[in-house]
């Protein structure tokens, strides 16, 4: 049984309107009436004119991440990068300048002469294998050095006169067809003897020492600093090198010889075909002084 209910009724008072207000915009047919425009306080944006998100306006295009993210993403890459590359001791403050001395200590004044120009490169023997590599032009010869930046010891130098190279040849690397290996990047290679090939044990030699050149590429780390970008270009040395040769040969000839340097650029062929020693070698960086953490336990 439901139970009675009073409700009271409240009236409401009409008000009457302004002087000079029309009533035809409540009809739906009348499109005279212009809403007043708003007024704009200083410091607020113009809202005329900007999408307002309902259906029927311009779309926009598709946010992208935020440069907070951005950065983000970028400042993790750089620190895997940095990290990987202070594993170099050739980075530790004041090897390089411990090395360039303790190198030119062993450079023969009276054979060799001054040194004009030092580079840090990476050495690619004919089996794809890179070897960390300071590279020295003398007056009269060109010093490669195999320098342990662990212990700071030269181990060897390797002594080519200038007025031997013939030929210097420049470009891309490149594998046999069939081969499994690629690498990267550019070159430069240095003949000083371009009559002798190389024997079929030397080929398939991997510790060979008698080839009649060397072929150098980039290290690693050039990309560090403006310092390290200017010792490991591969371009100036391939100038320099040019030049100090050409003098060479017109200041001690090599008699029944074509004197001069035969410029080339031409891909460089590398005759390896597997190389699964190189692969985990470079992959590695066993060509190179690293710290490698504790082994052990």
């Amino acid at each position: 049984m439901s139970e009675d209910k009073t409700v009271t009724l409240k009236p409401v008072d009409l008000v009457e309107p302004e002087p000079g207000f029309s009533s035809s915009h409540l009809d739906p047919a009348d499109t005279s009436y212009q809403p007043p425009a708003l007024d704009k306080t200083p410091g607020q944006p113009d809202l005329q004119g900007q999408d307002s998100g309902h259906p029927g306006t311009e779309e926009k295009g598709p946010v992208g991440p935020t440069p907070d993210a951005v950065a983000q993403g970028n400042r993790w890459t750089s620190t895997l990068d940095q990290f990987k590359l202070k594993r170099f001791f050739v980075l530790r403050p004041g090897t390089m300048d411990q090395a360039l001395g303790d190198i030119k200590a062993l450079v023969n004044q009276d054979e060799d002469g001054d040194v004009h120009g030092v580079w840090l490169m990476a050495e690619v023997d004919h089996w794809n294998n890179e070897r960390e590599r300071v590279v020295l032009i003398t007056d009269s010869s060109l010093l490669i050095c195999k320098y342990d930046f662990v212990m700071l010891n030269c181990e060897h130098i390797q002594r080519i006169p200038l007025n031997f190279v013939d030929r210097i040849t420049h470009g891309n690397f490149s594998f046999p067809q069939r081969s499994l290996l690629t690498r990267e990047g550019e070159g430069v290679r240095v003949f000083w003897d371009r009559l002798r090939e190389p024997s079929f044990l030397s080929k398939w030699n991997p510790f060979t020492t008698d080839y009649p050149f060397s072929t150098f590429t980039y290290h690693p780390v050039r990309n560090i600093d403006h310092r390290f970008t200017a010792l490991c270009e591969i371009q100036s040395f391939r100038e320099q090198l040019t030049e100090a040769a050409q003098k060479a040969h017109l200041k001690q000839p090599i008699p029944g010889k074509a004197n001069g340097v035969l410029v080339l650029n031409q891909p460089l062929l590398i005759e390896s075909y597997v190389g699964l020693m190189s692969f985990i070698g470079n992959q590695n960086k066993l060509g190179y002084c690293l710290a490698r953490g504790n082994i052990g336990f």
